[in-house]
């Protein structure tokens, strides 16, 4: 193993008919997924709340060491655009919170047409970490977030910027703000949400992720669902990693 988990998972649980032998055959597909993934990312919280027995059933359907990351409401992040979102980060937290500590990354991931407004974003993250202790990742989409003063805000909140492909900006295909993980998300590249990874280009992410741990925890979402090859990059990613990443618990 290497200093610091490195954690490899999919956008969602669903497991493609194709990809099927890779997984246990009983089951809901979470639980099928968390006996052979140690984390998956919650995007359908961004969409719409879920039931705080949901978050607890899930939860319960996860051995020890699995993690979920959950994607903000997009009810603060897109329609109030992070302000005045006292409220709603209320009620968002405390329904998510029943993942008790399978509570993983807070995913905030902004529109492309949110300009960085520092007195908005400092508000809301002051806002966030008042109510939440745990870690945080913010994918901007627009290139204002991507200089000193983007970088010294997420890095005073202690919020990591998501490296992104494909990237909507040059800056953004690299991980920054605090530097205490890395979390990449890969849409599929060259179309998004569809296309597979090469080969070479999952060998050169598996070096960079254990290069990366050995200073912090690193975290990879395969999000190229559309065509269902996130689980394979996944599979194939942890194929790469070997001893080096980390497997569920039990």
């Amino acid at each position: 193993m290497t200093a610091h988990p490195i954690r490899i998972g999919t956008a969602g649980w669903g497991i493609p008919k194709l990809s099927a032998p890779a997984f246990p055959p009983d089951g809901p597909h979470l639980a099928r997924t968390a006996r052979v993934m140690p984390m998956t990312e919650v995007n359908s919280s961004f969409y719409r709340p879920h039931k705080p027995d949901t978050w607890a059933r899930w939860a319960a359907s996860t051995p020890p060491g699995f993690r979920f990351a959950v994607k903000l409401p997009k009810a603060i992040s897109h329609q109030a655009r992070l302000a005045d979102a006292n409220a709603a980060l209320d009620r968002f937290l405390a329904e998510a919170g029943h993942l008790g500590d399978r509570f993983g990354p807070l995913l905030v991931q902004l529109p492309p047409s949110l300009r960085l407004d520092t007195a908005v974003a400092d508000a809301f993250f002051t806002a966030l970490r008042a109510r939440f202790a745990g870690d945080v990742v913010c994918e901007p989409r627009h290139a204002s977030w991507f200089g000193e003063a983007g970088e010294a805000l997420l890095t005073a909140h202690r919020v990591a910027r998501v490296a992104a492909d494909p990237a909507p900006v040059p800056a953004a295909a690299e991980p920054g703000g605090w530097d205490g993980l890395r979390y990449w998300r890969l849409h599929g590249s060259p179309v998004m949400y569809r296309s597979a990874y090469e080969p070479a280009v999952l060998d050169a992410l598996a070096e960079r992720f254990r290069a990366e741990a050995a200073a912090r925890p690193v975290w990879c979402v395969f999000d190229n669902t559309a065509d269902f090859h996130a689980v394979d990059d996944a599979l194939a990613m942890l194929d790469r990693l070997g001893d080096a990443a980390l497997r569920p618990s039990g």
